[in-house]
């Protein structure tokens, strides 16, 4: 990972923040991209550079990719930004509320892989991670947020499909309840459940892990107590004439 450029959208806080210090520990320079200005704090104590953007525009995430490329490059692209669905069926359904969180948990994605190819691409690889969630792989109660977690799991796999002869690799990390500031005010539930927290430290471990494997297209949930595997999908068995 040394002198290699690793960017981490979202990185300002919780998993991001975590995901920052952890390749910044292996020798990485971190360039962290949010709209929360506490971003700053952790690239001055990561030795890395913040910029201030909204990832959820092309435009935002186009300054990010930027900034990466002028110091080297983009060796890990780490599509971490995520907030809450913040909306639901019913009378309180809120299309801006809707729109924002599709914008930051789904459109981030798309639009950061898009920046970041053509540099890839020009480097003869690189990796790709994006950060999605257990709430991709199963049921939810936030159903936006659902939504757009497995949105982007389809997207990395089949993005993966279309890069097969690539060394660009691309994968999903399905953190499930780690300890975070958008998990807070549910941790006393979870802990009077027995349901165990992982903490942000662990995406790191299985960054480490998928990115050692040279595998793609692939979903690995993270949980703490649980081996860390790829997800089986199955498969589809296409109707065909006889």
């Amino acid at each position: 990972m040394a002198d290699r450029v690793v960017l981490v959208t979202g990185g300002a806080r919780g998993i991001g923040a975590a995901l920052a210090r952890h390749h910044a520990a292996k020798g990485a320079t971190v360039v962290i991209a949010d709209i929360d200005e506490s971003g700053a704090a952790v690239a001055d104590e990561t030795g890395g550079v913040f910029v201030d953007a909204d990832v959820s525009t092309a435009d935002g995430t186009g300054a990010a990719v930027r900034t990466a490329e002028e110091l080297g490059g983009i060796a890990v692209l780490h599509l971490n930004a995520g907030i809450p669905g913040g909306t639901s069926f019913g009378d309180g359904f809120d299309v801006d509320r809707y729109r924002r969180g599709i914008g930051v948990n789904l459109d981030a994605v798309v639009f950061g892989i898009q920046a970041a190819l053509p540099g890839m691409r020009a480097r003869g690889g690189g990796a790709i991670l994006v950060t999605a969630s257990i709430a991709g792989l199963t049921l939810s109660g936030d159903v936006f947020y659902a939504a757009a977690k497995h949105a982007a799991i389809g997207l990395v796999r089949s993005c993966a499909a279309m890069l097969e002869d690539s060394p660009i690799t691309v994968n999903a990390l399905c953190p499930g309840f780690v300890r975070t500031p958008m998990l807070e005010p549910f941790s006393p539930r979870l802990e009077e459940a027995g349901v165990l927290v992982a903490e942000p430290a662990l995406v790191g471990e299985a960054a480490d892990a998928v990115l050692a494997g040279g595998r793609t297209g692939e979903a690995w949930p993270v949980q703490a107590g649980q081996p860390f595997e790829p997800w089986s999908f199955g498969e589809i068995v296409l109707s065909r004439s006889s």
